[in-house]
């Protein structure tokens, strides 16, 4: 069995780290840290470009030879209000230190030093609609393919209502066949609300030879190499997830599961 859900390590440090080779992959990296009030993290890039996305609670931030403040205003994921996110290009450092309890995902990708270190949202981040019925979801871009802030990076929040489903009509983008498809690694960072609940979430390949289900708790990881990643969020229990995605091509194109494509084109008119 692929080892596609990775459960944090504790509930106070670093409690996830992913990185490609640990992945099994080429691209993408996914750190999350949960640090009390005064408490500092840190790191160098290194041949990376990193964006630090406050997820919740408030830290002073210095990278790229810069003092950037404070960011974060949003102390439960749940408020639905545009994060407060950090780029940090390659070859940086940068350290974050925690002015009240906080959660900072620290996502990163290849840099090519094509972009330097800039602010993202809250401003500029508006929380818009995808779907229809019980396959409606709310959407925070943070860094998506109309934002042209990375080299590499893609990194969106994902908001799923209770009894909804999302990342759906299920949809895979594992091939490098641009402008069809593209070829882009994924990590979903899920929460939920209450947090004692679950969720579900399912990956695939059209001839089954992947084909896992798992149950999703809060403040768990899962991988997506490839395939179709559909989530479901039960009656009662209301899903976050930040993804993060990268490539050899920044586009964002992806192919239909054969079932679902009718619904797919319906939903589209």
């Amino acid at each position: 069995m692929p080892d596609l859900l990775k459960r944090p390590f504790g509930t106070h440090g670093k409690v996830h780290s992913i990185t490609p080779e640990s992945a099994g992959w080429r691209y993408v990296g996914f750190d999350l840290w949960r640090l009390r009030a005064g408490e500092t993290t840190g790191a160098e890039t290194g041949d990376r470009e990193v964006i630090l996305v406050m997820v919740e609670g408030k830290a002073t931030m210095q990278a790229a030879g810069q003092d950037w403040g404070e960011l974060g205003d949003r102390m439960n994921v749940f408020e639905k209000t545009p994060p407060h996110s950090l780029y940090v290009p390659n070859g940086e450092t940068w350290q974050a230190t925690a002015t009240t309890d906080c959660v900072i995902a620290v996502c990163s990708a290849p840099g090519t030093g094509g972009h330097p270190a800039r602010r993202i949202g809250p401003d500029g981040i508006e929380l818009t609609q995808r779907g229809k019925g019980s396959n409606t979801r709310h959407i925070n871009n943070i860094a998506m393919e109309a934002e042209d802030y990375c080299d590499s990076l893609l990194v969106t929040e994902v908001f799923t209502p209770a009894g909804h489903w999302s990342s759906y009509p299920s949809h895979r983008h594992d091939e490098d066949d641009y402008p069809r498809i593209t070829y882009l690694e994924e990590t979903y960072y899920h929460r939920l609300n209450p947090a004692d609940g679950f969720g579900i979430q399912r990956v695939y390949t059209d001839d089954l030879q992947l084909n896992e289900t798992m149950a999703v708790h809060d403040g768990d990881v899962v991988c997506v190499p490839r395939g179709h990643h559909p989530c479901g969020a039960p009656h009662g229990f209301e899903m976050y997830y930040l993804n993060v995605m990268a490539g050899p091509l920044r586009k964002w194109r992806f192919v239909a599961a054969p079932q679902v494509e009718w619904i797919m084109e319906r939903d589209a008119t």
